[in-house]
């Protein structure tokens, strides 16, 4: 186990100020930690199972199976105890897993075809992207196809140690499954960072709550904006970016302005699951800052791990799937999507004259001409009859092929810029 210490301070808990000694972080070697059972669906002690260990920088985010069952949230060790041990199977019955690690990839196309194949073949459906940085994406599907996916996973260079959050959801989230090649695994478009060589301290959930009261600590929500509007920590600053490419000028712009806030230069970030604000912390570190923090898996660790009635958190998290958010204790959030636009959208928004299921929503209303929402509501109307007849909506169907065969078409010119850009640079070379 390696300490690193960084100093003492006070901390404002609310119970009055009182002292903390609240840098001394312990990272786990991954080395030397027990491997952690491949899915939500396998049974492991306490001791030994995904969360009982704590990785290192690159890593990955921090498994969520509390329990012999493969819930996957707090619900495990708490409300699980009084439905019985397979309550949560069977009102959840999809497990979701968030993976991520950076790691070196040579040959991406020999790693995208077999990923692919396993997947369809044990019925999992996401998202998973490859770059030569590593591996991340979020994947749902039966335990047992979670666990078979996975196994395959930690077969690849370097992803022996991977670590998955899990969660649960009632339904498939995801219509499909998609193995992607890309530049980055979270695009930030800084040349020659790597993640792997120089990031921030990792703060643990349960430590996180000190590091944000104390006054001296800069928080920065490295998520987009239209996550952000779903729920924050306390006191974060919201940078109001649209994409994470936009972070490290956002960052440059607002650096002096943002140091003045504190007396010492220390920063802490946090995103959903731990991938942007690692690679934030590296880009930091890399513009010249040395204490910089970030949330150990995340805020969905958080929020799994944290009682909500010690929460700093205010709101819903925004995920990348049907489920739109999420609370504490990973249940499913109470927010709609606007099927249209895929933008979240609160019960106010949804009063609004703008908004139609379906349809429109305040966010899109403006973007969209009447044409466009004429087509979605002709969607929507089929949609409904076909679920009358019990039957799948063709119209649907046809959308997710649509969606498909754009994907595999940017996926296609992704592909190709990049062995482009690979043979430029060996001509450089």
């Amino acid at each position: 186990m390696t300490l690193i210490a960084a100093g003492a301070g006070m901390c404002r808990a609310r119970s009055g100020l009182q002292s903390y000694q609240w840098i001394v972080v312990a990272v786990t070697d991954p080395k030397n930690a027990p491997h952690a059972d491949p899915a939500c669906g396998t049974a492991t002690t306490p001791a030994a199972g995904p969360a009982a260990r704590t990785p290192a920088s690159s890593t990955g985010v921090a498994a969520a199976v509390s329990d012999v069952t493969p819930d996957g949230n707090e619900r495990n060790g708490t409300a699980h105890a009084a439905q019985g041990d397979h309550a949560g199977e069977q009102d959840l019955p999809f497990c979701v897993a968030a993976l991520y690690r950076f790691t070196p990839f040579e040959d991406l196309p020999a790693l995208r075809e077999p990923l692919q194949d396993v997947c369809v073949a044990n019925g999992v459906k996401g998202t998973l992207l490859l770059a030569h940085e590593g591996i991340n994406g979020t994947i749902a599907g039966t335990d047992e196809g979670i666990a078979a996916v996975l196994a395959h996973v930690r077969a690849m260079p370097g992803c022996a140690e991977i670590e998955v959050k899990f969660s649960r959801a009632p339904a498939m989230p995801f219509l499909r499954m998609k193995v992607r090649l890309k530049k980055e695994i979270v695009t930030m478009g800084v040349p020659g960072l790597d993640p792997r060589s120089d990031v921030g301290h990792y703060v643990q959930p349960e430590d996180w709550n000190a590091l944000l009261e104390d006054p001296d600590t800069i928080l920065i929500d490295t998520r987009n904006d239209y996550e952000v509007a779903t729920g924050t920590f306390v006191g974060a600053i919201d940078p109001k970016t649209k994409t994470f490419r936009e972070f490290p000028d956002w960052f440059r712009t607002h650096r002096e302005e943002l140091l003045a806030k504190g007396r010492t230069p220390r920063i802490a970030m946090f995103c959903t699951g731990g991938i942007r604000c690692e690679k934030a912390t590296a880009f930091v570190k890399a513009e010249g800052l040395d204490e910089v923090y970030h949330l150990q898996g995340g805020i969905l660790k958080y929020l799994e791990t944290v009682p909500e009635e010690k929460s700093l958190w205010r709101g819903e998290c925004f995920v990348f799937d049907q489920r739109v958010t999420v609370k504490h204790g990973l249940e499913p959030g109470s927010l709609e999507q606007c099927h249209a636009c895929r933008s979240p959208l609160t019960a106010e928004e949804m009063a609004s004259p703008k908004y139609e299921h379906g349809v429109s929503c305040p966010h899109c209303y403006d973007e969209r001409d009447e044409k466009q929402r004429a087509r979605y509501a002709e969607r929507e109307r089929q949609a409904k009859l076909a679920a009358e007849r019990g039957e799948a909506h063709l119209g649907a169907e046809m959308d997710a092929i649509r969606e498909r065969k754009r994907r595999e078409r940017d996926a296609e010119i992704e592909r190709q810029n990049m062995l482009r850009d690979m043979a430029l640079a060996r001509l450089q070379e």
